[in-house]
């Protein structure tokens, strides 16, 4: 039972970690689908947070300030998406894929000239704390009999609560973003905009302006979510460091039928996977190749089980064009 709660927490704390890049993401797709724009440019933007984070991580030794950047990173080029989308009525989907290459392609670029030719950053100094670290080891230490055991037996609630501060605000935001879509006044324009621009239009609502902020915001929460890989997962920012998590992200959202609490649902049996992935990895029991394929099988199962059961907004992928 004891190696039962300590695998259980091991995997539990990969889950955690894996999770947040993938749960930012997924917030800011679900920001920009609910507002009538796809955003198929999610990968591309958690690249280059990725990279922003782990240069500006590196130069200045702050994780805040990297990962502060890496958002605002995102979203520059959630801007170029949307100037192209909203006001250049392209086509979405092409809009959203030429930013894929763009932000990678700029990321190794910039890369190869502050790192001597590498396309490999240095591993950053500071990486985002741990909430909790330390307090369990206080608990062990100050609280005796069944308190003491209960938070230091096996490692069990270190392994799942001792994790990075960007999955506390992940899921923190989930309810921030939860509470704008379905409480504020805000979020009913927005997701007016995204089912039926004429009719809020009508009503004096600013299709255009709703778009840039919901758009503008999804690149820095995806600007986010590749800063969580390199500023916590992980300490250094490599070309195939983000690969294929941006269009798991949106995945998470079509199976969480664009809705944040279903898209967090996604997330986590996504993070699920890929903890799962590295835990029995490790054992050397089972082929990489095979365990590698784990998360990508369960992306397709979950989009052939759901995507005919999710609410698409009606105005979605359509540009908008004001009636004179």
């Amino acid at each position: 039972m004891d190696q039962l709660l300590k695998t259980l927490g091991i995997v539990l704390n990969a889950t955690l970690m894996y999770t947040p890049p993938l749960l930012f993401a997924a917030l800011g797709s679900c920001c920009s689908e609910k507002s009538g724009v796809i955003n198929i440019g999610i990968e591309g933007m958690m690249t280059i947070g990725a990279f922003t984070g782990a240069a500006v991580g590196y130069f200045s030794g702050d994780p805040w300030l990297a990962f502060l950047c890496a958002g605002l990173a995102g979203m520059v080029f959630a801007l170029i998406h949307g100037f192209a989308c909203i006001t250049c009525k392209a086509d979405q989907t092409i809009s959203g894929t030429a930013i894929n290459f763009l932000a990678s392609g700029i990321a190794v670029y910039v890369c190869r000239l502050l790192f001597a030719g590498n396309t490999e950053t240095h591993p950053v100094p500071n990486k985002l704390p741990r909430i909790f670290n330390g307090l369990f080891e206080w608990c062990n230490a100050n609280l005796g009999g069944k308190w003491g055991e209960a938070f230091a037996k096996n490692g069990f609630l270190d392994n799942v609560f001792n994790t990075y501060a960007s999955a506390y605000i992940a899921f923190i935001l989930v309810l921030v973003i939860w509470f704008i879509f379905y409480k504020t006044r805000f979020g009913l324009r927005l997701r007016a905009v995204g089912e039926h621009p004429q009719a809020a239009d009508t009503l004096g609502v600013n299709v255009s302006l709703v778009r840039y902020i919901c758009v503008a915001l999804s690149g820095f929460l995806a600007g986010l979510g590749g800063a969580s890989i390199t500023l916590a997962t992980v300490s250094v920012y490599r070309p195939s460091i983000v690969i294929g998590q941006g269009f798991i992200a949106i995945a998470a959202v079509i199976f969480g039928k664009f809705k944040p609490q279903g898209a967090m649902l996604g997330c986590i049996l996504f993070g699920f996977c890929n903890g799962l992935k590295v835990v029995v990895g490790s054992s050397g029991s089972i082929p990489v190749n095979i365990i590698s394929m784990i998360p990508y099988v369960v992306t397709i199962i979950a989009l052939i089980l759901f995507v005919g059961k999710a609410h698409v907004p009606a105005a979605n992928g359509k540009p908008y064009i004001k009636s004179k």
